[in-house]
């Protein structure tokens, strides 16, 4: 008898890129793919977060570079892309909220998250699924879409939309993809606490209602992330594209 052998999940010999890469989700992506042995270049607007980001990973004995760009100026992504090697591994993470009730949202409202947490986000996906088809990638996309990707939620319409957008866009791209060997999955996360997010569970009474939903009684962490971003990027994967994988604490289950 020979026992089969589990798929490695160690990333070695790998280029990763992660957007919005300068703290919460987006850093903790990075350090858990630099952590599983990929190159990881983190990108934002922010250059001297992810600057600082890229020094602590190296100095935790990974390997990762910086790079300022805006994911919303689609010229600067071409070129982006176009300057470097396929990459194997994109966490495509940058994103935006604009909680109010749906009778309070502008135009103004509407584009600013529609058009970094879809738009930019397709185009990123296709700019480096390009590069990836060129020199015969077999990749992994992952976005960072969310549980309300899965679900609705009170003066979250904009956000919804957004999320249940990547979710199809995610899935359409699995069926584009897999013939070039190319994976495309979503990682819908609950409420994680982030710099972005902690103000607002200082509201005693949203707090209860987020706990009172996540079945498993707590705000989730940047780290209860990492081990997903890993699985998706890995062999131990490797058969799973036009999915997702909800790590939400229970709040979708019922």
């Amino acid at each position: 008898m020979t026992l089969p052998i589990t798929p490695s999940f160690r990333l070695d010999g790998r280029r990763a890129l992660v957007t919005g890469a300068g703290r919460g989700i987006g850093l903790a992506c990075a350090a858990a793919l630099a952590e599983a042995g990929a190159e990881v270049v983190l990108v934002a607007r922010s250059g001297v977060e992810i600057a600082a980001a890229a020094v602590q990973i190296i100095a935790a004995g990974g390997a990762a570079r910086a790079v300022t760009l805006d994911v919303a100026d689609l010229a600067a992504v071409r070129r982006f892309f176009d300057e470097r090697p396929a990459f194997d591994v994109l966490v495509n993470n940058a994103g935006t909220n604009r909680p109010m009730p749906m009778t309070d949202v502008a135009e103004a409202d509407f584009d600013a998250v529609l058009d970094l947490n879809v738009k930019s986000s397709f185009f990123v996906a296709q700019a480096a699924a390009r590069r990836m088809i060129d020199e015969g990638i077999a990749g992994s996309l992952i976005h960072m879409g969310s549980q309300m990707g899965h679900v609705g939620g009170i003066n979250r319409s904009l956000y919804c939309a957004s999320k249940w957008a990547l979710e199809g866009m995610s899935k359409a791209f699995a069926l584009d993809l897999g013939r070039h060997r190319i994976r495309s999955n979503t990682i819908a996360p609950t409420f994680i606490e982030t710099p972005l997010t902690k103000p607002y569970f200082e509201d005693a009474a949203f707090k209860a209602s987020v706990l009172d939903k996540i079945k498993l009684g707590r705000i989730g962490q940047v780290t209860d992330l990492m081990g997903a971003v890993v699985f998706l990027a890995s062999d131990a994967s490797a058969l799973m594209t036009g999915t997702s994988v909800v790590v939400d604490g229970g709040w979708t289950a019922d």
